[in-house]
């Protein structure tokens, strides 16, 4: 069952642009199994596990390989017969569950980048 995210804050979106942004990484406390073409992601701290179906674990491939999570969407929509608002929407929720259960980290779309001289 899909849930709505109307209302919900994420952080690494752009409120101008509308744009997700920021490079996302697998905590060192997850550890991460792929069956097949579905995966699990363990939480080692808490104990919680999430199960990805295929569409999801190649989300989380792409978002955890991509310079940034926008690359990784763009990549999506190449990828995949959709509409680009409900992969938006799809692809937000999952990177929330994630977030919320300490399986991702997104970082701000800033790291890694030198600073202006």
């Amino acid at each position: 069952m899909r849930v709505g995210i109307e209302g919900r804050e994420f952080p690494w979106r752009s409120r101008a642009d509308g744009f997700i942004h920021g490079p996302c990484r697998t905590p060192a406390h997850v550890l991460v199994r792929f069956l097949d073409r579905e995966s699990v992601l363990l939480n080692l701290e808490t104990e919680q596990y999430f199960g990805l179906d295929e569409t999801g674990t190649r989300m989380w491939q792409l978002v955890t390989a991509s310079p940034n999570i926008d690359a990784a969407y763009q990549e999506l929509l190449a990828e995949f017969d959709v509409e680009p608002e409900l992969l938006r929407s799809n692809l937000m929720e999952l990177l929330g569950r994630l977030v919320d259960s300490g399986l991702l980290q997104v970082l701000p779309a800033d790291v890694g980048t030198a600073p202006a001289v």
